[in-house]
């Protein structure tokens, strides 16, 4: 099955289901709506004997309690659906090669690394925009710092973490929608923040006087119904306890307030820890995340399950009625407030972790539904002693297969191109398909390619310099910057090094000089790569330096039309194509 039939289907399937649970939801609300039609007629109708109606009311309340927790599961089923029927139709209209309103990830922008803003890392129509489905704000900027990392540590074993993942298909889907019903805005490093500096302020015996204070309530209660006591006593005690908690009211309200802006997430990734921790994973790397939150004494998810609802049991103060009731007699908020200071003091070092497993999955689900929805593409297989390329039908990913030419391409160790040719005729886009070839191996992606072998090496480019008149900054100057740059990492590590019209703000003659003795230096430090130019001189250094080649795009004139094939050929080009444009343009004559 091809991914647009699953998502064709999966969508059709959802749907479906949608509109089950709408129907299920519109029940539930009638169904309450008679409840507390017939609980009010029970108490007018009843209302001479008040006992019967108090009671009637109480019992009308509990059940009314239990529809809306039924109704709020209900509502949350439905919104879940809802969630996986947008994941489907984004991946259909994606396929379709309809990306535009997705996250561009342009927060991530940084001129100063190594390659991000040379290929189109992240902006309007970018690779980052293309791959992300992460559905936390935490994750994407999780994916943001996997993309950008330069790391070649570990490829084989990032590549079957992502077939493993690109094969569960529908449990990323039901990952990332569970994931996507996360409304909170508050980041996961605020909430760590707020754990790890709170301090305590409910007495640990408060939650046993608690539950004797509950007990009496109760006794109290009872006897008041079988007429052993005065009313008035039951009230007093109902005084008592509102003055006890009073003691504490304003941090109650503080911790309340608290729990609420979390209440949400916690709600959340405790589901999304119990689908880590159930389901089977195989590779290396995504068992080792489901270690983190797996213990042989309490599952993780159960752990931050128990927060969640102390959460939401101290949420209930805001029922008017309820909270009048369960502070009298029950000590309510203080008793769900010593349960959450003591999960607090427990665990809450252990929340970091736990929250980084969530992280990670979500940022690698979406490599798992890059591999998925690009089945045809293929994973470099990794050698160490080979040539750093050897791609068959290599392309670019983010243009239209359609239209698209693929080309071969073998670059030796320490060895390096130069690549000339006619405005227009595809080195540029040459440049950034190699460089997202050795940076999506990199990553453990499939790369677009039928074929390919690689030697993992970091990637460094120069392809967009810019001026910087805020800083008073020439564009021949950014580019020595950005040249000194490129020699300095280059003293420190390994690079592929991919350059495009080196040198281009100064004359031609100096231009040719200092490329050239650049060039030299280069091959010399035992780098690896590509450089474009329409400096044909250039091409001479092949003759001297046998770890030099050169390569072309061509141009030809044909019917007084320019054509491109391009094509990646050996050789140097002979056709430029500069005249040719100003003349058919009118632009000279």
């Amino acid at each position: 099955m091809t991914a647009f039939d699953f998502y064709t289907q999966e969508k059709a399937t959802q749907n479906k289901h949608l509109n089950e649970a709408n129907k299920q939801l519109n029940l539930s609300s009638t169904l309450r709506l008679i409840l507390f039609l017939g609980t009010a007629f029970g108490i007018y109708y009843f209302y001479p004997d008040w006992k019967i109606s108090a009671l009637i009311g109480v019992v009308g309340f509990g059940i009314f309690l239990f529809l809306v927790s039924r109704h709020s599961d209900l509502k949350y089923k439905r919104n879940k659906i809802d969630e996986l029927v947008k994941l489907n139709e984004t991946e259909l209209e994606v396929l379709n090669r309809n990306f535009s309103h997705l996250a561009t990830g342009k927060e991530f922008e940084d001129h100063d690394h190594p390659f991000s803003q040379d290929i189109d890392l992240f902006g309007n129509g970018s690779f980052f925009q293309y791959l992300n489905r992460t559905s936390l704000k935490d994750g994407k900027r999780k994916l943001a710092n996997i993309l950008t990392e330069n790391s070649i540590s570990q490829i084989p074993e990032k590549q079957e973490a992502i077939k493993e993942l690109a094969e569960k298909a529908n449990w990323r889907q039901e990952f990332s929608a569970v994931a996507k019903l996360v409304k909170t805005e508050t980041n996961s490093s605020n909430v760590l923040a707020w754990l790890a500096s709170y301090k305590t302020f409910v007495p640990n015996f408060m939650f046993w006087i608690s539950w004797g204070f509950t007990a009496i309530s109760i006794l109290l209660v009872a006897a008041y119904y079988l007429q052993s006591i005065n009313g008035w006593f039951v009230f007093a005690w109902f005084l008592v306890g509102w003055g006890i908690t009073g003691i504490y009211v304003k941090k109650i309200n503080d911790l309340s307030n608290n729990v609420g802006k979390v209440q949400d997430t916690f709600h959340q990734y405790y589901q999304l820890l119990g689908m880590i921790e159930t389901v089977n994973f195989q590779s290396e790397i995504l068992r080792a995340q489901q270690s983190n939150v797996k213990s042989e004494e309490k599952k993780a998810s159960k752990i931050l399950k128990s927060f969640s609802k102390a959460i939401d049991a101290l949420d209930q103060r805001n029922n008017a009625i309820f909270i009048a009731i369960g502070n009298g007699f029950l000590l309510w908020d203080l008793r769900q407030s010593v349960r959450l200071e003591k999960w607090i003091l427990a665990h809450h070092k252990n929340v970091k972790s736990w929250f980084e497993v969530i992280e990670f999955i979500d940022a690698y689900n979406s490599l798992g539904n890059f591999a998925f929805n690009h089945a045809h593409y293929s994973f470099p297989e990794i050698h160490t002693d080979k040539s750093i390329i050897k791609a068959e039908k290599l392309g670019h990913p983010l243009l239209n297969p359609d239209k698209r030419i693929d080309n071969d391409m073998l670059l030796e160790n320490e060895h390096f191109m130069i690549i000339t040719g006619a405005n227009m005729a595809g080195k540029s886009t040459f440049l950034r398909t190699v460089s997202l070839h050795i940076f999506m191996a990199n990553i453990g992606l499939p790369v677009c390619a039928e074929k390919s072998e690689y030697t993992p090496i970091k990637l460094i480019t120069s392809m967009r310099t810019t001026d910087s008149l805020s800083d008073d900054e020439s564009y021949f100057f950014s580019e020595l910057k950005r040249l000194q740059y490129i020699v300095n990492e280059i003293q420190e590590d390994k690079y592929f090094i991919i350059l495009d019209e080196i040198l281009k703000g100064t004359n031609s003659t100096d231009k040719a000089i200092g490329s050239r003795k650049f060039i030299q230096k280069l091959v010399k430090s035992k780098s690896t790569g590509i450089i474009a130019t329409h400096d044909l001189s250039l091409c001479e250094v092949a003759d001297e330096l046998k770890e030099v080649e050169n390569h072309y795009f061509d141009a030809e004139i044909v019917n007084d039309e320019l054509f491109f094939d391009y094509k990646f050929k050996e050789g140097i080009c002979q056709n430029m194509n500069a005249s040719f444009l100003l003349k058919k343009m009118n632009i000279v004559d």
